[in-house]
């Protein structure tokens, strides 16, 4: 495998649908509000999404293989990262020039905004490039953190980053769709923990499955679960969310049904494997009903 091959897995490419997916959201919010967002902004709003995700897979790829912690992790197909280092050790640094030259590109479309928006801008701008740069070294190493970062960064930074972005207003249908998906994102990088809980441990991280423990950790993978749907449910009760968003209600059984097998199969790394891959497809299926449901 070259170099260049590497640096791309380095940047988890298959993982990188949730950040349009949360730009979608936000966008489709805007549309809501009835006046349709100007193209060329909705393109950079997506492109600065994409590769501010691509940025914190790059940097996490990277302090985790000097770490150590890629060589003694058992990886699985949705957690343990890529593998691209231990097999290209050589890649290390063109991996983090990478991440430095993806967030720098972050950083210039957060200026054109800046410009365009104002003080607003700023603040999420500024949320956000310090969740980048903080999550894998320090954020890590408090369980509380660890577990609520991922979410704040997918959902109230990026969504409701999109919108200032945008030119929109921060109604209640966006703090709404923003605290939906911060929890069921928090709950997918939670459960995605549980079978590195080991060797983060032998490093020195802190997250909540170390902390708590597995079992532990499933319940609460069940109750981030169980909120984000009530959130869903409130919001429409509420009239925050339009009527059609029902629709992503259809995947609360699956939900339901991966919590209740979670805590059997935790000591079963193929039965794990498979509910971690139900887990991702229940997550990308809910925002994506999500944003259909707020278009209709």
């Amino acid at each position: 495998m070259s170099e260049a091959i590497a640096v791309v897995r380095a940047s988890r490419p298959n993982f990188l649908v949730l950040a349009p997916l949360c730009v979608g959201l936000g966008v489709a919010v805007a549309w809501q509000q009835g006046e349709p967002p100007a193209l060329l902004d909705t393109l950079l709003v997506f492109v600065g999404a994409l590769l501010a995700h691509a940025a914190v897979n790059l940097l996490n790829e990277y302090e985790d293989f000097v770490s150590g912690l890629d060589l003694i992790t058992t990886r699985t197909p949705f957690s343990g990262g890529s593998g691209a280092l231990p097999e290209v050790p050589g890649a290390a640094k063109r991996v983090l020039a990478a991440a430095i030259c993806t967030l720098a590109l972050v950083i210039l479309i957060g200026l054109y905004f800046l410009w365009q928006r104002g003080l607003p801008m700023l603040v999420l701008g500024t949320a956000g490039v310090a969740l980048v740069l903080t999550y894998t070294r320090w954020i890590t190493r408090s369980p509380l953190l660890c577990l609520l970062a991922p979410g704040i960064g997918f959902g109230p930074v990026m969504i409701l980053g999109t919108l200032v972005a945008l030119g929109a207003k921060l109604d209640a249908t966006a703090i709404t769709v923003s605290v939906i998906s911060l929890l069921l994102v928090s709950e997918l990088l939670l459960i995605n923990q549980i079978p590195d809980a080991e060797a983060d441990r032998k490093i020195g991280r802190r997250h909540l499955v170390i902390t708590l423990g597995t079992l532990a950790a499933a319940r609460l993978v069940s109750a981030l679960f169980v909120a984000g749907y009530a959130v869903l449910i409130t919001g429409i009760l509420a009239g925050w969310l339009p009527l059609p968003s029902i629709l992503s209600l259809v995947t609360a059984p699956f939900a339901l049904r991966l919590a209740r097998k979670l805590p059997g199969a935790i000591d079963q790394p193929d039965a794990l494997n498979v509910l971690l891959g139900t887990n991702v497809a229940i997550l990308l299926a809910t925002l994506a009903l999500l944003i259909i449901g707020l278009s209709l």
